[in-house]
């Protein structure tokens, strides 16, 4: 079952900015969709549209089976939602505004265990009786996150949830996205923090200039990228290294990412491994100690190489050109592309 299905999604304010074009995009049941793109892509606006908190300018979003209008209050009891720039009573409590929220949802007698678990999930009880006004960026965060839980949804939608979190906290956010989804909840991340995305989503859909120009698995997203490549970071004398690595092992590319670390490319055939030892070897000649090591093609590079090709293919259009792609302009939705995959 399709939690969220959305056809031709359009929004056009005053008739002059175009926040949102013809977006389809399709959440399955029990996973965690990622909304990814830079500020101003449109994705909180597509959030508003799919809550129903917003008219659409042109098409129709369907949540649980259901269209979802401004009208579906009945639809919107079962989501949970954290806004981006949500703002709290300032005099007001952990525990005071938690009991508020759950009774206008209308939750009786369990109110108050639930809040209280929440609070503990959280890491809020020692702050729970602070005026929220003199809470951190970051407690006010997860007080957003109990309070998009107290109705226990069937959907949690979170808008930027670990922005202002250090990275403990943002840690423990990504954990309890991951402990949701075994409890089988469906999460809809929207987010420009691509490391998150990459730790915890089943799905991304990416959006650019109000457009959706990917959707489908994260590994679908990772093999856009150049898979055959990897980033080292290095402590040591890399230029010297460098000076004889590019010399003495030919078709092996070398890309000075920072003073501390390379991009090593592999143009051989045959055994990775015995290539990357080979450089690995040099590395010990020179006295350079080898800190980490990661495969090039995460998320956030299959990410950058996307945008690159969209910008392309606009550049294309505008001028005549064919903008041709090796990615299908129309990207089927997830559902479909998990049909074809022969994994």
């Amino acid at each position: 079952m399709n939690i969220v299905e959305t056809k031709e999604l359009t929004k056009i304010y005053e008739a002059r900015q175009i926040a949102l074009n013809g977006v389809s995009m399709t959440v399955p049941q029990g996973c965690i969709y990622g909304l990814i793109g830079p500020n101003g892509a449109g994705k909180s606006t597509a959030l508003r549209l799919i809550l129903g908190l917003q008219k659409p300018t042109a098409g129709d979003v369907t949540v649980f089976g259901e269209p979802m209008s401004m009208q579906s209050g009945d639809l919107r009891q079962r989501i949970g939602f954290l806004a981006q720039t949500g703002r709290f009573p300032p005099d007001m409590t952990p525990i005071t505004y938690l009991d508020l929220v759950g009774r206008l949802f209308g939750i009786g007698e369990i109110r108050k265990p639930r809040l209280s678990s929440l609070l503990h999930a959280m890491d809020l009880l020692q702050a729970s009786s602070q005026r929220i006004e003199h809470l951190s960026s970051g407690q006010r965060t997860r007080l957003g996150i109990a309070a998009a839980l107290m109705n226990e949804p069937d959907l949690l939608i979170l808008d930027e949830p670990t922005i202002g979190l250090d990275p403990e906290g943002a840690n423990q956010t990504i954990a309890l996205m991951n402990g949701l989804r075994s409890q089988g909840k469906t999460i809809i991340l929207s987010t420009h923090v691509l490391p998150d995305a990459d730790q915890v989503c089943d799905y991304v859909g990416i959006l650019h200039h109000g457009k959706l120009i990917f959707g489908g698995t994260v590994g679908q997203m990772k093999d856009l990228a150049d898979m055959n490549a990897v980033d080292l970071a290095v402590e040591g004398d890399l230029d010297s290294a460098l000076k004889t690595l590019v010399d003495g092992i030919p078709g092996v590319r070398f890309d000075r990412l920072t003073s501390d670390s390379v991009r090593v490319s592999f143009n051989h055939g045959g055994n990775f491994s015995v290539w990357l030892g080979r450089v690995m070897e040099e590395f010990a000649r020179h006295e350079v100690k080898l800190l980490s090591i990661r495969q090039a093609g995460e998320l956030e590079e299959a990410f950058l190489k996307r945008l690159a090709e969209d910008k392309y293919r606009g550049f294309s259009r505008a001028f005549g050109g064919s903008g041709v792609s090796t990615i299908a302009e129309e990207p089927p939705t997830p559902d479909k592309q998990e049909r074809g995959a022969t994994e």
